[in-house]
């Protein structure tokens, strides 16, 4: 492959999703997110799980015939990480220019971006969803094609470590992709609009910055880390998943069934005859205790690629914190403007913003 191919790679993978998520047999879902004019409930075209495969099904027929090698995208990560990003700042500007200003400032609103919710052809595709479904699926093509080069390089003295973060990595994206709908009812759906944060994020930062691991270890030695080393940090990845995906999944029933009882837990509420606050179960440890499970599952990819003391694996938990933080505060600000005196109550009887008696 030549210099100029590996750089347009992410283009044309990004173009075959589109193709994929919009053609695809799909699912029709109601939404949480209202139109920002109509005010009727947006409706979702979800078809992850079908677009998932068909691209990883692409990636393995191209190694088994040898059209590529399969670490191809290891041996021409930077052209094709400089092809994201350019590809993403095209996109930021095509979703900012045409778009009336929220009164902000231009860099405001080229980070934050203009449009809500912005939809083609009647919600066949939704940008955000889209967005969400490349970054996934280009990120686990950067998986594989990472570990494949570890294995072609070290055969069987190999790290285990990437191949227990890759599974990592590779649980976190199934997981997104098996409860795509639940998606749906996230902060990043209501709240944030489309620009350079959104679209580059995904297009760009996620997919790469989020292998970052697995990437800067790819090609050092088996470091012999334990095997009940691994087993530990395997387990303490999953209780950051449960943290995460059981504070957002009682949200979400509770969003959709508010009276239907999650893992035994019946729910509990305040309210102040309009609006209700969960106050109970993962969502009466802390206000924000998804994030904390997010960060725990981080640290635990960071320490299996076997490297403690290297700098590169600990920026993905950092950049959660970095992201978390700002995103609790801004929460919570929204979320006293709309609740008033309700959401006072609710910081009385849930005092811990992240990690439950400390922060």
């Amino acid at each position: 492959m030549e210099p100029s191919g590996a750089f347009f790679a992410p283009w044309i993978i990004y173009a075959l999703i589109f193709l994929s998520n919009a053609f695809l047999p799909a699912r029709w879902v109601t939404g949480y997110v209202r139109h920002e004019h109509t005010g009727e409930l947006l409706r979702y075209r979800l078809n992850g799980w079908l677009t998932f495969l068909l691209m990883i099904g692409l990636w393995f027929l191209v190694g088994y015939q040898h059209w590529l090698p399969w670490d191809w995208l290891y041996t021409w990560r930077w052209y094709s990480l400089a092809g994201a990003i350019t590809f993403g700042l095209i996109f930021s500007f095509a979703f900012v220019l045409p778009f009336p200003s929220t009164g902000k400032s231009f860099l405001a609103d080229f980070f934050l971006g203009r449009p809500e919710n912005p939809q083609l052809w009647g919600g066949r595709i939704d940008a955000k969803m889209w967005l969400y479904l490349i970054g996934a699926i280009m990120l686990e093509l950067n998986i594989l094609s990472f570990s494949a080069h570890h294995q072609l390089t070290y055969g069987e003295d190999s790290n285990k470590g990437v191949f227990l973060a890759a599974a990592m990595l590779t649980f976190f994206i199934c997981d997104y992709l098996t409860f795509e709908r639940v998606h749906l009812y996230t902060y990043d759906l209501f709240a944030e609009r489309m620009g350079f944060k959104l679209g580059w994020g995904c297009l760009a930062f996620y997919p790469y910055f989020y292998s970052i691991a697995i990437w800067s270890v790819a090609d050092l030695p088996n470091p012999g880390t334990p095997n009940w080393v691994l087993v530990l940090l395997g387990l303490l990845f999953l209780l950051g998943w449960t943290f995460t995906r059981g504070a957002n999944m009682q949200k979400f029933y509770f969003k959709t069934q508010p009276d239907r009882a999650f893992l035994g837990i019946q729910p509990e509420y305040i309210t102040d005859g309009k609006r209700k606050l969960l106050v109970n179960g993962y969502w009466g440890m802390s206000r924000h205790v998804n994030y904390m499970g997010e960060i725990i599952m981080a640290i635990a990819i960071a320490l299996s690629v076997g490297y403690p003391t290297l700098l590169w694996p600990w920026l993905y938990p950092l950049y959660y914190l970095a992201l978390f933080i700002p995103r609790q505060i801004d929460d919570d600000k929204r979320c006293a403007a709309k609740y008033g005196s309700l959401w006072q109550e609710y910081e009385k009887k849930v005092p811990y913003r992240i990690i439950p008696g400390i922060y």
